[in-house]
């Protein structure tokens, strides 16, 4: 299957020690020689049959060269023990790229022997490093001609390509992979064509759910079709990036637009947030990185791609009970879509609707203005819709919208990156602005610090007193104590 390349490095990782460790235990494998890690864990998984689990030492890092590869089913690659957080082994991309190809994936299971494998409690480092994309794999690639697979508790970020994760449709044939409990991104650049996604799904019957997706570019969870799939009780949010679409049922291949069955329930959707610390009464300031989701949910080709597949739709899925938060240019698009119930979706808490026409909007389009619920219904038929979708006659390739550059547009609150401050990002908060006082404001301070200074002077007068006291009261005691001892 094709895609075109969307990914920008995060900043708050600084994994880019490519450390040498010595064997933590007996039971895993160590990465240590790193000349030979890559074949040492390949041959282990071609050689070792069926059901076979290659486990890697805790805080450990395998630099490898090349893909790790499932080979015989129900396999599994895990962590010794099973830690979910930072001691998870790494696999870091650590192969040569030149000319725009070169290395890209890390673990690979969509041989077509490998229905049952297992990727459980690990980190996959993809090395971008703010590079240019590189033409290959995403980060994990997944699915094919299998079903019944399973990625679970496993952090993946910073690709080299255009996928954190990836589970493929192989020859339409991919059934039943679950997908939970992930934590993953940073995933790509949001400079043009430089977008990732986070999770991209192209597999039937297939369960997404109870992932963490921080910081993609391009889609947070992209369903290809996918019919008969689950995709909820995930959390899609960004930091200092622009990500285009929170989730995206836009794809018309590889299943010809079908997502019957297909169901995006209880997902939530956080846009970007001020990072500035409010002051009372303000509901907005600004973002320095300009951070914003474009589109929270879309669903029709024609609003990613515009007349790019002409009048084909997607059609029959389900989108329920979404919440949304934060900065959007739109929380959600429909266009170009046939016998999709859109029903209970929410806007919670701060949100702002903001952005323009950009460089990349074709002349001919009708650029709307951002809008929290959008429907085109020159494109759309046979809708099962709530109410509150503002009805526009061109909703073509709403991603070539901005973000202002700068000023107060962006709502205050948190995220997963940030749940104590009120702020989208982590980062250092700007100065309180100072406001105007007014004569009658300024009296008032007049009068509270020179009752302020009167409080002081009376409360030191009568602490000397009390002191006073005191020491008077002491002074038979202290003559009668015996003096103390040396031994």
């Amino acid at each position: 299957m094709e895609r075109y390349f969307e990914s920008r490095i995060s900043r708050r990782h600084a994994h880019g020690r490519l450390m040498m460790t010595k064997r933590a235990n007996t039971n895993c494998e160590p990465p240590d020689p790193a000349n030979t890690v890559t074949d040492r864990l390949n041959t282990l998984l071609n050689g070792s049959g069926p059901g076979f689990i290659l486990q890697l030492c805790p805080n450990a890092q395998y630099l490898i060269q090349e893909p790790i590869f499932f080979t015989f089913p129900d396999q599994e690659i895990s962590t010794l023990g099973y830690p979910t957080g930072e001691d998870r082994a790494t696999l870091v991309v650590n192969g040569p790229v030149a000319n725009g190809q070169g290395h890209t994936t890390a673990v690979d299971g969509t041989c077509p022997n490998c229905s049952g494998v297992k990727l459980r409690n690990i980190q996959i480092d993809g090395t971008r490093r703010g590079a240019p994309p590189t033409l290959g794999g995403g980060n994990i690639e997944m699915g094919g001609p299998n079903s019944g697979q399973l990625i679970e508790y496993v952090r993946s970020f910073d690709p080299r390509s255009w996928s954190c994760l990836h589970i493929a449709e192989g020859p339409l044939t991919c059934n039943n992979v679950t997908v939970q409990n992930n934590d993953i991104g940073p995933c790509g650049s949001d400079a043009f064509q430089e977008w990732a996604d986070g999770i991209s799904l192209a597999c039937r019957n297939s369960v997404v759910r109870n992932n963490m997706i921080e910081g993609p570019t391009d889609g947070g969870i992209v369903v290809f079709g996918s019919p008969g799939s689950k995709i909820y009780n995930n959390t899609i949010w960004v930091v200092n990036q622009t990500l285009l679409g929170g989730i995206n049922m836009v794809d018309y291949d590889p299943f010809q637009g079908d997502y019957t069955d297909t169901v995006v329930q209880d997902n939530t959707i956080l846009g970007g947030f001020s990072t500035d610390a409010p002051e009372p009464s303000e509901k907005l300031g600004n973002n320095p990185s300009h951070a914003i989701i474009k589109i929270g949910i879309a669903v029709g080709p024609r609003t990613w791609f515009g007349d790019r597949y002409g009048s084909n739709v997607s059609r029959s899925g389900t989108v329920t009970g979404n919440t949304f938060s934060g900065a959007f240019s739109y929380a959600m698009a429909l266009t170009s879509a046939q016998n999709f119930t859109i029903q209970s979706n929410t806007l919670v808490g701060n949100t702002s609707f903001i952005g323009a026409r950009g460089p990349n909007c074709s002349d001919t389009d009708t650029v709307p203005t951002p809008a929290p619920f959008l429907l085109d219904t020159n494109t759309t038929s046979l809708l099962s819709i709530q109410t509150g979708f503002e009805i526009v006659r061109d909703g073509d390739s709403l991603t070539c919208v901005l973000p202002p550059n700068g000023g107060d547009f962006w709502p205050f609150g948190t995220n997963p990156s940030n749940t104590t401050e009120p702020s989208g990002a982590p980062t250092p908060r700007t100065p309180p602005r100072h406001k105007h006082v007014s004569g009658g404001g300024i009296a008032g301070i007049v009068i509270g610090v020179v009752l302020c200074l009167i409080g002081l002077i009376v409360a030191g007068w009568l602490l000397r007193r009390w002191m006073l006291k005191r020491r008077q009261a002491q002074k038979p005691l202290n003559i009668s104590r015996p003096l103390p001892s040396k031994f």
